[in-house]
């Protein structure tokens, strides 16, 4: 194996641009390939080879990162690059499709003898950004070698877990943590409206609680976007109502009832309706107003 790998980054939006400017960053061939191309050509300013075509950006790549929004995406992006695929790369899929979504694509995996490492990620735009995200990973030893030297261009940590990747371990886990953080931030903005709605500063809630139990760094820092005003995505409206479905779902078939989680994706989809849908998951704040 040379020193540097040649990875196919398929998805450059809020997360996947940051990932391949670091790969590029830690030395690594980088191409990559977006179905919107104006998403992926400033990256073309960092030395990175943006392709017209899924098969064009895998073509002799050791790696294949995908980070697309959902299942059915993700396996109409990789049947595309199907052609291009070379036996024994290693695909990581990082996006959060689900642990159903997985088993399907790791057999598809198979069919072409790729090297499948279901590795969800744990950040957001800002710290893919900066290369800090921590991956939750779940593949063959034989995937490793590759895989680590991604990761290690990417993220902070990689956690590896037991279990076939066509299991979804990693998925899995992606979806409990998920499941906490956007309840927090369903939390936030509904406490922030109840304030509003009660003539309540929310000065005084913050005093009340700052430096109890109760208090939390990440309800700070989602509450300190809703009060200026900024909604910059850094995960979105509309991903946060798709990852809640995926949870709903999951619950339901391990025999779990998810309320909090349906009525969640319930309040995000409002959201959306609303015209916040490409905006930070923050601004799911409006869902409680009507119009």
């Amino acid at each position: 194996m040379s020193d540097n790998l040649t990875v196919a980054v398929l998805g450059t939006g809020l997360m996947g641009a940051g990932m391949a400017r670091n790969l590029s960053a830690a030395g690594h061939d980088v191409r990559v390939w977006n179905r919107t191309a104006a998403k992926a050509e400033p990256l073309a300013a960092d030395g990175i080879d943006v392709a017209t075509a899924p098969a064009d950006a895998v073509r002799g790549a050791d790696a294949v990162l995908t980070m697309l929004l959902d299942g059915p995406a993700t396996l109409e992006v990789l049947t595309a690059a199907e052609p291009a695929l070379r036996a024994g790369a290693v695909w990581l899929q990082t996006g959060t499709v689900g642990p159903e979504a997985q088993a399907l694509l790791a057999a598809r995996a198979a069919a072409h003898d790729l090297l499948f490492v279901d590795a969800p990620v744990l950040g957001t735009r800002s710290v893919a950004d900066s290369g800090q995200l921590t991956v939750l990973a779940a593949g063959p030893d034989a995937a490793r070698p590759v895989a680590d030297r991604v990761f290690d261009a990417i993220g902070r940590t990689t956690v590896w877990l037991p279990g076939a990747p066509e299991e979804g371990p990693a998925s899995r886990l992606k979806l409990v943590l998920n499941n906490w953080v956007l309840a927090l931030t369903a939390a936030t903005g509904e406490t922030l409206a109840l304030a509003k709605a009660l003539d309540v500063d929310p000065a005084r809630f913050f005093e009340a609680i700052e430096g109890g139990a109760m208090d939390s760094p990440y309800l700070r820092m989602k509450a300190a976007a809703i009060l200026g005003g900024d909604f910059s995505p850094n995960f979105t409206v509309e991903g946060a109502a798709k990852d809640l479905d995926l949870i709903v779902a999951a619950g339901q078939s391990a025999g779990v009832r998810m309320d909090v989680a349906a009525a969640g994706s319930a309040r995000f989809r409002r959201a959306a309706a609303q015209g916040h849908g490409a905006e930070d998951m923050a601004a799911g704040y409006f869902a409680s107003w009507d119009g």
